[in-house]
């Protein structure tokens, strides 16, 4: 497993606002997670991988949090395992996002951050198909930029938006 985005995250964590509660899918060792963390104090900050290894792991880097402010669960990015409208941002890591379930979890007006490493020459139609499956639930892009040796995108789901099929 490669090493997480985390210039591009970092960079696009400067584009949004403060978050109540904020979710990590592809958390990995949990290092994406705590720099959200420590970047808004008073957020709780979920994560969430398909591996229980990770899991393990990234819950063992927390330490102690008597306020339970960061937790790790393992799941699937195509069904979180969080009730609807539950966060204010959502960060995507090097993958594509399940556009849908990300919909599902984002409370209208909240913000989500793809983050990845540089991707090959294909990534125009690659971004183009993104940009659609983003539209297409609500979810309009604000920010596109490189950083570092990766990118990253912010969007917002726009008011009155739920998913309404899967991806």
């Amino acid at each position: 497993m490669r090493a997480p985005p985390l210039t591009p995250l970092a960079t696009a964590l400067l584009h949004v606002p403060a978050p109540e509660r904020a979710l990590v899918i592809g958390s990995g060792d949990g290092e994406p997670a705590l720099l959200l963390a420590r970047e808004f104090p008073a957020a709780r900050v979920r994560g969430v991988d398909p591996s229980p290894e990770r899991v393990r792991a990234a819950s063992a880097r927390v330490g102690l949090d008597p306020e339970g402010r960061v937790a790790f669960k393992a799941g699937r990015p195509r069904a979180l395992p969080y009730p609807a409208g539950f966060f204010d941002l959502v960060v995507q890591l090097d993958r594509e996002p399940a556009t849908g379930e990300i919909a599902r979890v984002l409370r209208p007006g909240g913000n989500l951050i793809v983050a990845r490493l540089r991707v090959p020459r294909l990534a125009a139609a690659r971004r183009a198909l993104l940009r659609w499956r983003l539209a297409r639930r609500g979810i309009a892009i604000a920010r596109e930029e490189d950083a570092g040796e990766g990118n990253f995108l912010v969007a917002r789901l726009q008011a009155g938006r739920r998913a309404s099929r899967p991806d």
